[in-house]
């Protein structure tokens, strides 16, 4: 089935912006559910109600398409393209008021990522690819950075806050900030799109799900960061990204201490 890309991305960045919005008129009255996974993994009101926003909007517009979102409003679909979708990506930092957060929206064909977008509401940052289009903040082309040696360079650190994952991220974040410029703590998916806007010079997320990373990912790789995990590929367990010229010392880095 043919697809117009660009009215998919219009629409799910609409779509993030409106949910992006919404977050922020409902900060200071939300409501904490209990904890999914462990104790660290939280989830409030605003997560489901934005989630429910974007997926209403996109299941009405293609209604034959999956949709595979974080907080359970996924279906099964006919048409062979499926709808990522992290509704609030960051909720912790939302719910505490100790950094940013985003709305995250990526559309697959088949496994092919085709579109992405994530939204920054604070800021009110829309970063947006279509799969061999390049990347965009707004209607701005966006680069990777030019890749400083690893002494100098910013890196994103993300990982899910689980005990087995803390534990890996400590051996990690360990033996890479002594050797690195600096390292900054982020969600997922503002890490890779940092990132595509050479804010970062490269990043690793671990033990992700999909939805954190599918929007970032294509938007990262569209504006020149090279991704990779354990093997060629970047994977849910290990997404290492960086600027072309950082990549071969930050990924052996990395993957030797992950």
């Amino acid at each position: 089935m043919d697809r117009d890309l660009l009215a998919a991305r219009d629409l799910a960045a609409t779509l993030a912006v409106r949910a992006g919005r919404l977050q922020l008129e409902r900060r200071d009255t939300l409501r904490v559910g209990a904890p999914k996974a462990h104790a660290n993994d939280v989830v409030s009101d605003v997560d489901i109600a934005s989630e429910r926003l974007i997926v209403e909007a996109v299941s009405a517009a293609w209604p034959d398409d999956a949709v595979q979102a974080e907080e359970g409003h996924g279906r099964a679909g006919g048409s062979g393209w499926k709808w990522v979708i992290d509704p609030l990506d960051g909720t912790r930092n939302y719910i505490s008021r100790t950094g940013p957060w985003s709305v995250c929206i990526a559309l697959y064909e088949g496994d092919e990522p085709r579109v992405a977008v994530v939204h920054e509401p604070v800021a009110d940052e829309t970063f947006s690819a279509v799969d061999g289009g390049g990347a965009l903040l707004g209607d701005e082309p966006i680069t990777a950075s030019s890749g400083p040696p690893l002494d100098e360079a910013l890196i994103g650190v993300s990982f899910q806050p689980g005990p087995r994952t803390k534990a890996r991220a400590g051996r990690v974040i360990a033996g890479l900030l002594p050797v690195s410029g600096d390292i900054r703590r982020l969600p997922a998916a503002l890490n890779l799109v940092y990132q595509a806007a050479g804010r970062l010079d490269g990043g690793l997320a671990l033990d992700t799900k999909l939805w954190d990373i599918a929007a970032g990912a294509l938007i990262a790789r569209e504006a020149g960061v090279v991704l990779g995990g354990h093997g060629p590929d970047y994977t849910t367990e290990l997404t290492v990204g960086a600027a072309p010229a950082l990549w071969p010392v930050l990924s052996e880095r990395v993957r030797s201490l992950a």
